[in-house]
């Protein structure tokens, strides 16, 4: 047993010490850096009343259509460079600014996408997720408003970073000894249950991570030394790359986010199954049932 115990304690050194800077911060961490200048908080929220209503002092309303580009083809798509940084500059975002995203309920995965999308927009490094959300901003007794702020336009220059990814790159990495595909929808669709879509099961060789699964009942995430244990089992090397699809590209952000957290080098296919399961020539299988 301690034999074991100690394995685990070195593994979860070694995974820490591969781990880049946090991006998932609590909210006693966001009122320590409350007064500096650089930061940003942006609440997304499908409706602005939701965001008048209350929100953290200083906070500006996203909301996530800005950010992604709904189309006849495809479900969000990443969004024109020069538009969305026209929108950004109108929030206040600067080129050297810090980013916290504060979603409200449950939005948690709507706003893991906007993590995504400020990251393929060039700010990788510079964007963080605030645990828990305006509820637990509130739990831990800090105040809300619904002042609104005064926002300056910033200079924020939009420089595309490839993490949004294509089919093509999917079916290379297939194909690659050093990426590994992730499912991040739950275990009865991976497996093959009926979703709708043309064709069920996962992308051949994929491995899954539910996205549920690493959220408590809170809409927290669970501690660092549970995620690691989701991620482990199917991504034990950290120099291979990960790319994490869902059903149209929003909850797969969950897994990119948690993943980004851990030191995982991090893409997302953007199509997901809207896509490829409607190309019968791209490879999908089923889980084989006992």
């Amino acid at each position: 047993m301690k034999k074991i115990g100690f394995a685990f304690i070195l593994q979860f050194i070694l995974f820490l010490s591969n781990a880049q800077q946090p991006v998932i911060v609590t909210p006693e961490w966001l009122n320590q850096n409350m007064n500096d200048e650089k930061l940003v908080i942006l609440q997304p929220n499908f409706l602005r009343m939701d965001y008048t209503v209350e929100h953290i002092k200083g906070a500006r309303f996203l909301w996530p259509d800005w950010l992604t580009a709904n189309s006849p083809d495809a479900t969000y798509n990443p969004p024109n460079a020069k538009a969305a940084a026209k929108v950004l500059q109108d929030l206040g975002i600067n080129k050297d600014s810090k980013i916290v995203l504060c979603h409200t309920r449950a939005d948690v995965s709507v706003t893991a996408r906007m993590f995504v999308t400020l990251e393929y927009l060039g700010l990788a490094g510079k964007v963080y997720f605030l645990n828990g959300g305006l509820e637990a901003w509130k739990k831990a007794g800090f105040p809300v408003t619904n002042e609104l702020p005064l926002v300056q336009k910033g200079n924020f220059v939009a420089t595309v970073n490839p993490v949004l990814v294509d089919k093509s790159y999917v079916l290379s990495a297939l194909q690659s000894s050093t990426s590994t595909i992730i499912d991040a929808r739950a275990k009865r669709w991976y497996d093959g249950d009926p979703t709708g879509n043309p064709r069920d099961g996962h992308i051949t060789g994929a491995k899954n991570i539910p996205y549920p699964d690493l959220l408590d009942s809170t809409n927290n995430f669970k501690p660092q030394v549970a995620l690691i244990n989701y991620f482990q089992p199917v991504a034990s090397d950290k120099q291979k790359e990960l790319v994490s699809y869902c059903f149209i590209g929003q909850t797969a952000s969950v897994v990119y986010l948690v993943g980004r957290e851990l030191g995982y080098k991090m893409k997302l296919y953007d199509g997901s199954m809207q896509e490829w399961s409607r190309l019968p020539e791209l490879p999908m299988e089923k889980t084989i049932k006992q």
